[in-house]
């Protein structure tokens, strides 16, 4: 992954057409537009387009007008295909060549939600992993066995193709595309904007399958997880948070995983990361100091980690990312 020189103009281009969600449309101009001015980040070079310009119907009841043809996928550098109207059509030959072209010349491809069945049929995701909405997963792994689908993944990053699940999901997947390109504090400053969650990982499960119960009125376990944030740099075991919790491990363990969708490994992993990410964009602390910080313990078990993660070092990261 490579991070976006702050002067450069990276631009974007949605593709729209008849029956469209609105919501889907509307999140990348969300997340890569007007926050970011004021941030002081460069603005991303946003394009609406589709396979005739002119008007197109969403499923919210009224029309939007797309301004461009799908000849302006040739100047972009991330192309997205919102929410497919039905999973049971196939998009046009002139669409799916257009992303084929987009994607050999270099394109960054994103398929938000059943986009992503949209990028299968293309044959962008073959011999890939991908994600899409949990409603539509069986569908979409009987009709695309030659991709590796992960029906529980909020979005899934394979570097040059993301996919992600549905409604909510898609504002993860596009902080996730603003957090490579300019770090995480500009990520965390637009999602608190937003008021949406800032860094929820793209492995967490996309939906809790029951409601977590709470013990006399008080969330003990939310308060719990409040405490480990604060602490990282302590070991924190899945014992010690069961017994604050005042739970049995087993009861922790399984209240736990509805709470987040995933395991106390990748939680704790998970926010001591975006932790170290912070670190090294915001202060001039060393990497090791920093890997004591967060609770990694060593220089060499944060490196690996944050290697795995980002497919960069602690020290190469801080180069791209570091405020000046």
């Amino acid at each position: 992954m490579t991070a976006l020189h702050s002067t450069e103009t990276h631009t974007v281009a949605v593709i729209a057409f008849d029956g469209i969600s609105s919501f889907h449309l509307s999140v990348p101009g969300i997340v890569f537009g007007d926050p970011l001015a004021r941030l002081g980040v460069p603005r991303y070079r946003l394009l609406v387009c589709g396979e005739r310009p002119g008007l197109v119907s969403t499923m919210s009841g009224f029309d939007i007008d797309v301004p461009h043809d799908l000849s302006v996928l040739d100047e972009a550098g991330t192309v997205i295909v919102p929410a497919w109207r039905d999973p049971d059509e196939r998009p046009s030959e002139p669409l799916l060549q257009a992303l084929r072209a987009a994607h050999e010349r270099g394109a960054r491809m994103v398929g938000l939600c059943l986009g992503a069945f949209v990028l299968a049929e293309a044959g962008l995701l073959d011999g890939r992993t991908a994600s899409t909405h949990w409603v539509w997963a069986s569908d979409f792994a009987r009709k695309y066995p030659q991709v590796r689908l992960d029906p529980r993944a909020l979005f899934l990053d394979e570097d040059d193709i993301l996919t992600s699940a549905g409604t909510a999901a898609a504002i993860d997947c596009c902080l996730h595309l603003l957090r490579r390109d300019h770090g995480a504090e500009v990520a965390n400053q637009v999602a608190r904007r937003l008021v949406v969650a800032p860094g929820r990982h793209g492995k967490q499960a996309q939906y809790i399958e029951q409601p977590l119960p709470r013990t006399e009125g008080r969330d003990l376990l939310g308060k719990t997880l409040d405490w480990a944030i604060e602490n990282l740099e302590q070991h924190l075991c899945v014992d010690q948070l069961a017994a604050r919790s005042g739970l049995s491990r087993r009861s922790f363990t399984r209240r736990f995983k509805m709470k987040t969708g995933t395991t106390v490994t990748q939680w704790l992993l998970s926010h001591r990361l975006s932790a170290a990410q912070r670190l090294l964009e915001a202060t001039d602390k060393p990497v090791e100091h920093i890997a004591d910080l967060v609770g990694f313990g060593s220089t060499v078990s944060l490196r690996r980690h944050f290697t795995a993660a980002f497919s960069n070092s602690p020290t190469a990261y801080r180069k791209q990312f570091r405020r000046t």
